[in-house]
């Protein structure tokens, strides 16, 4: 499908032609967002978790990994939901990719996160309850989001795609190339979560 021109609230629409061919979209969807609640979001998991990865992989090869894992995400996305008319943007579907290579590499990690339950409090826990729980979100809301009578505004299935690919390339790389064990031994006991100070 090829649109020239995108649906806006009351019936607008807003020229979107481009000079730019369409196979090349797909890699400049991955650094437009879809307001400024959503880049900060993707920001602060950027924050959080992509140094981390490229201090391991180095600045090349991290820059290649997001970028096939947002080809991945968004190939994701597109093949679950070929029916969609909403524009498939957001960097959401690299950067799970980042937090897929992130749960290999440092699945012991404590991460400073904000609990909100009545009131918000921060606490540290490690990386794999933190992720694993964003995973299972994606993935609930993903198959939710199947029924085509729901046009959520949320690339579910593209953060599931990215996620998926981000695993997959740091196993191939832990198992293939760095010769290490695909999970990491843990340090040292830890608490469940810790109340930060």
């Amino acid at each position: 499908m090829n649109f020239t021109d995108l649906g806006i609230q009351f019936g607008e629409t807003l020229d979107i032609d481009s000079n730019m061919p369409a196979w090349g979209t797909i890699f400049t969807s991955m650094f437009i967002h879809g307001g400024v609640l959503h880049y900060l979001g993707n920001m602060i998991f950027l924050w959080v978790f992509g140094d981390n990865v490229e201090d391991r992989l180095g600045h090349a090869k991290y820059f290649v990994f997001y970028l096939v894992a947002g080809l991945a995400a968004a190939w994701t996305q597109i093949a679950i939901r070929m029916d969609s008319d909403v524009p498939n943007i957001g960097a959401s579907g690299a950067i799970a990719g980042v937090l897929g290579a992130y749960l290999l590499l440092y699945p012991f990690n404590q991460v400073r996160t904000a609990v909100i339950f009545f009131f918000i409090v921060i606490v540290r826990m490690p990386a794999i309850y933190l992720l694993g729980f964003w995973i299972i979100l994606q993935l609930f809301s993903g198959v939710g989001s199947l029924d085509p009578s729901i046009e959520s505004g949320v690339a579910y299935w593209a953060h599931i795609g990215g996620f998926a690919a981000g695993l997959l390339a740091v196993a191939l790389l832990k198992l293939l190339y760095w010769r290490e064990p695909l999970w990491p031994r843990r340090q040292r006991p830890t608490d469940f979560w810790q109340i930060s100070r």
